[in-house]
């Protein structure tokens, strides 16, 4: 008798902490705003740093990608490295987006027609525990969709953006706090806007070798191998040894942590990109770690605006110093066989012949005249 005493005492105890629980929920849904209904910070298992597994984007244009979250980072269509700074912006954009207000009745017919044609629609996976009580037992993680929604444009204000969630009739107006436009660029279904764009990575006391091929200029190639720590030879490719100077060899190897190319080349027509690939290359560099992998860029000269000349290639060969753009080249990065552009002011240092790095090389100090000035009584 005093057992099953017990269990009713336990389960009347159990349904009073259950009804409390739910009178609570539903009074904090009816005092407080839909403000926060699309964020993920809302959920009460919610931590985006640490919850978000996936994030799905996809687009009326056809585009769609996904953000996999691995034990190596974040993952672009569970293939290439993302951009990691992006990623921690959406998840940002995520856990602080803020419902402002609902569409009005009569202009809500009119965006959703609008919705159905120009959309993003964002999906997003959590781990997140089947029963939590009171955000203090928290039991059976599992991978779920938490979220799902449609994100439209700016209003005339530009202060909002239109979004719709799945199943719902009702369009609201979003707002990121702290931040005046549109987000919905934030939400790009375009897998190469997701991807990183790093090329090395790697400190320096994993470098086996860096060389240096130049096509103009074949004497001034050269290749610099490790011969013991923080010890290094360098010889020019035809064996000649460089008296190198310490200094510069050391900073040219510790330039490899970060070395990002500028942007992606798609939109270059396929017999365009053969074109220039099978041409003569500028400088190929390659960087050989010591677990034996190797990965190059192969530069190629970028003509300035050489579409808008009415030339053919071969009268563009003879005006190649006036047409080359000083600031980018063309690359294909051999890991992936990327093409891409990138910038001098990220690569005129790792490009560099072997005269630059003799301990007699001495850069040309530019002279500047300056003309006599009219002296001004002060007064």
């Amino acid at each position: 008798m005093k057992k099953n005493n017990l269990v009713i005492i336990i389960v009347v105890v159990l349904v009073i902490i259950a009804g409390v629980a739910i009178g609570n929920h539903f009074f904090h849904k009816s005092a407080c705003s839909r403000s926060s209904e699309f964020s993920i910070a809302n959920s009460p298992y919610a931590d985006p740093t640490t919850s978000v597994t996936k994030l799905f984007f996809a687009d009326k244009s056809g585009h769609q990608v996904l953000l996999q979250r691995t034990d190596n980072g974040w993952l672009v269509d569970n293939q290439y490295p993302a951009n990691q700074k992006l990623v921690d912006e959406m998840l940002y954009t995520v856990d602080h987006l803020r419902i402002t207000a609902p569409v009005s009745v009569k202009k809500n017919k009119n965006i959703i027609t609008h919705l159905s044609t120009t959309n993003t629609k964002v999906e997003i996976y959590q781990i997140l525990p089947r029963i939590n009580l009171f955000n203090v037992v928290k039991l059976f993680y599992h991978e779920t969709r938490s979220r799902v929604f449609y994100i439209g444009g700016t209003t005339q204000d530009n202060q909002n953006t239109y979004i719709l969630k799945e199943g719902d009739e009702n369009v609201y107006m979003a707002h990121l706090p702290g931040f005046r436009g549109s987000i919905s660029a934030r939400f790009s279904a375009n897998p190469t806007d997701w991807r990183d764009h790093v090329i090395y990575d790697v400190p320096i006391g994993d470098i086996e070798s860096v060389k240096l091929e130049i096509t103009e200029d074949p004497d001034n190639g050269f290749i610099i191998k490790e011969n013991g720590r923080y010890q290094y030879t360098m010889n020019r490719l035809n064996g000649e040894p460089v008296d190198f100077s310490d200094n510069k060899v050391l900073s040219l190897l510790s330039s490899f942590t970060d070395v990002r190319f500028e942007s992606f080349l798609y939109d270059i027509e396929p017999a365009r990109r053969d074109s220039i690939i099978n041409s003569p290359f500028q400088q190929r560099l390659t960087l050989t770690t010591k677990d034996g992998k190797s990965s190059s860029v192969t530069t190629f000269r970028l003509r300035t605006n050489s579409d808008i000349y009415d030339y053919s290639e071969e009268d563009l060969d003879n005006f190649h110093d006036m047409l080359t753009d000083p600031d980018h080249k063309y690359a294909l990065i051999s890991e992936g066989n990327e093409f891409v552009l990138i910038q001098d002011f990220v690569f005129g240092k790792l490009l560099k012949p072997a005269d630059f790095y003799s301990k007699d090389y001495h850069d040309e100090i530019p002279q500047i005249y300056y003309k006599e000035l009219e002296t001004v009584e002060s007064r």
